[in-house]
């Protein structure tokens, strides 16, 4: 059974529109419309550099690329190394790139501003198109990637195992967005009795994505009750994140329903205080936890790493993010750490910064 809506969302993703080729919308025409992209010399050429264990690498870095007939280029490393990744760019004429958010851009920025200062720069002419899915992808690192290779196209995706949900595309001369994404036409949010949320309300609920929907987790049925749900004859899955929707239907993210951290009776959205963290200059990895506390329940606390030579302190950190959030929202504490705890595919490893965060408090967990 095809479901070609996602067909054709994933032929778009490819560029194919780009190409001047509108994307198929029945099964019977992918393989002439590959044939047509191959002899006008427009194959892709996929370089996927998270790891082919996370969805992220092996479906949007191989699987939807390979339907499209294009040829797929994996890394050697272990680990992330922006220098293999810019260098496979440069001698594979790589045209499209799966990578994992800021985790992944960061070094990538970094590694092409140190080859230009040595006076070697990389050769990215190739590339056209970048694509991330898995963690937040944020306007101000896109907007230095989009300086650095004006030509590409940033596509930031919201997805999970469980079904994708909507896009967001960024270009030179289209400014770039942090969390927002234009809605697949299956994807609705709802709220905790079933009401959907109506665009514009600054009303929160729990991302639904439909259409094409598992049969269900293997041998846990309580999860999958959890997770997929029908809701006035459609069936959904619930992957667990919660968003609003902004008055033109695009979806607003606001993070992970699991990692919500209640702290003096609100509820605060770990991502969004990250994105305000790393907004402050020396810092450039942060994940923030909720550590408990005798007076407000869970205290806000940041694990973050800063730059080579960057010094910034805790007041510091924390004055910048009430520059930007709600005073309630600021770290109440900062733990400054080497590196981030992240897993090879990027996300973040909330436990192992709680870790951390304990650690260095001098608290049990």
């Amino acid at each position: 059974m095809y479901d070609m809506g996602g067909l054709t969302r994933s032929f778009a993703s490819l560029g194919f529109p780009l190409l001047g080729l509108a994307p198929p919308t029945d099964a019977a025409e992918v393989a002439p419309l590959v044939r047509q992209v191959i002899d006008g010399g427009g194959r892709i050429i996929s370089m996927p550099c998270a790891p082919l264990m996370h969805g992220t690498g092996v479906w949007l870095g191989a699987m939807i690329p390979q339907l499209g007939g294009a040829e797929v280029v994996t890394l050697q490393s272990r680990s992330l190394d922006p220098d293999e990744i810019l260098r496979t760019v440069q001698d594979e004429k790589v045209t499209n790139m799966t990578i994992v958010g800021d985790a992944f851009s960061k070094p990538i920025i970094k590694a092409i501003d140190s080859a230009v200062e040595a006076g070697t720069p990389y050769d990215l002419s190739a590339l056209k198109m970048i694509i991330s899915s898995g963690v937040m992808w944020t306007a101000e690192v896109k907007e230095q990637l989009l300086q650095r290779i004006e030509h590409v196209i940033l596509l930031d995706a919201i997805g999970s195992s469980e079904g994708s949900m909507g896009t967001s595309i960024s270009m030179k001369g289209v400014p770039p967005s942090t969390a927002k994404f234009a809605r697949n036409p299956t994807t609705k949010v709802f709220t905790d009795d079933g009401r959907e949320v109506e665009p514009g309300s600054d009303e929160q609920g729990m991302v639904a994505a439909g259409g094409m929907v598992p049969v269900g987790y293997y041998k846990d049925a309580e999860k999958s009750a959890r997770t997929f749900r029908t809701i006035d004859g459609e069936r959904y899955s619930f992957p667990g994140d919660m968003a609003k929707v902004a008055a033109d239907g695009s979806l607003i993210l606001l993070g992970r329903g699991s990692q919500v951290i209640n702290s003096g009776g609100e509820k605060i959205f770990p991502e969004e205080v990250e994105e305000a963290v790393k907004r402050v200059e020396g810092v450039i990895d942060c994940l923030v936890v909720g550590v408990d506390d005798d007076r407000f329940g869970q205290a806000v606390t940041a694990v973050a790493s800063l730059g080579d030579g960057e010094q910034p302190d805790e007041a510091t950190v924390i004055a910048g993010v009430k520059h930007e959030l709600a005073a309630y929202k600021a770290p109440k504490r900062v733990v400054f750490v080497p590196q981030v705890p992240r897993a090879a595919n990027g996300k973040a490893d909330y436990k192992a910064a709680k870790q951390m965060a304990y650690e260095a408090l001098g608290l049990g967990l």
